[in-house]
């Protein structure tokens, strides 16, 4: 939760320079709202532009985002782009298409073979997908909130990556990976238990492959999920378990999503990291937050919607400009 603080007028950036190392378009926000928290200061015109692309210094205007944490401790919101440097991917390339099909809920729960095809896929994937840690940029926002300089996370990842990174106040908002329900029963398990099962059940299952999708599964030819076992619960011994993720076409648990739009009400700013905004989980933060009238600052590469409700959006190297902001914060 937030401590109460007052907000003060923030710093103008700088003078406009060409910089070739990243682009930034910054937007003016809505009118301020005084529900619950002080109303953050205007921003300064001085600063404002319509679209600034490829025209302003990075050191100013990561100095002037420096100085918006101290002041503000925003709320975070991150999404895949956050853990593509720990060497998973995001699920759209730079033309915003999915790089990968993920299985939809609907197709999930239709039937035991999509729930084989699901669990084939994931067994092979999770040993490349437990392999992943912690980069720069995760350990950085975990300075950063250290310094109490942001507060609560919520991320649209499943990794748990900010949490082995030592980041606190967590809201995994599409669940974690790491845990398993059973869709009948409700019974819970951990998956690293039922990756021990799996393995029990499947000796002699070997599947060579490189890749690692955002959700821990890889492509597998039908041959090699025809002769996999899947899971059964231990409880009702019924197939239907799934990894308590929102997969594609389920809802967010209406629980989870009231808790963030109660962070996001008291907030001072919203700091969005590595998301390109595509899905409305991750949106509906954003349009809240401005039509709030508090700041909202984006750093992530691509950037699909809700540019027009950024006070800020700088397209740079997330991981280093987190390390920036980290030294500067704590400094």
């Amino acid at each position: 939760m937030y401590a109460s603080r007052t907000c003060r007028r923030l710093p103008q950036l700088g003078p406009l320079h060409p910089s070739p190392l990243s682009a930034v378009a910054v937007h003016v926000p809505g009118p301020p709202h005084t529900g619950g928290v002080t109303a953050p200061a205007p921003l300064s015109t001085a600063m404002l532009s319509s679209d600034v692309s490829g025209a302003r210094d990075e050191d100013s205007v990561l100095e002037w985002v420096a100085e918006l944490l101290v002041e503000r401790a925003p709320l975070v919101l991150t999404g895949a782009g956050m853990s593509t440097d720990s060497g998973i991917p995001d699920y759209r390339g730079p033309d915003g298409e999915r790089r990968v099909t993920p299985m939809q809920f609907a197709e999930f729960v239709a039937s035991s073979a999509a729930r084989q095809r699901y669990w084939a896929r994931s067994f092979v994937g999770w040993q490349r997908f437990t392999a992943a840690r912690p980069n720069a940029g995760h350990h950085a926002l975990a300075r950063i909130q250290a310094a109490g300089a942001v507060g609560p996370v919520i991320t649209q990842n499943v990794d748990g990556l900010h949490q082995a990174a030592g980041s606190r106040d967590v809201v995994e908002l599409h669940g974690a990976l790491a845990d398993v329900v059973c869709l009948t029963c409700g019974d819970r398990t951990t998956r690293g238990d039922l990756d021990e099962r799996m393995r029990e059940a499947n000796p002699d299952y070997v599947v060579d492959s490189e890749e690692i999708r955002p959700d821990g599964d890889i492509s597998l030819e039908e041959i090699d999920v025809a002769r996999f076992v899947p899971p059964r619960c231990l409880v009702c011994g019924c197939d239907t378990l799934k990894p308590d993720v929102v997969f594609f076409g389920e809802s967010v648990p209406k629980d989870r999503v009231e808790r963030c739009f109660a962070l996001t009400e008291e907030a001072h700013a919203l700091l969005v990291l590595g998301s390109s905004l595509a899905v409305m989980s991750g949106l509906r933060f954003v349009r809240r937050a401005a039509a709030r009238g508090i700041p909202v600052v984006i750093i992530t590469h691509h950037l699909q919607r809700g540019g027009e409700r950024a006070t800020l959006h700088l397209r740079a190297d997330l991981s280093a400009s987190l390390t920036a902001l980290a030294d500067r914060v704590a400094s």
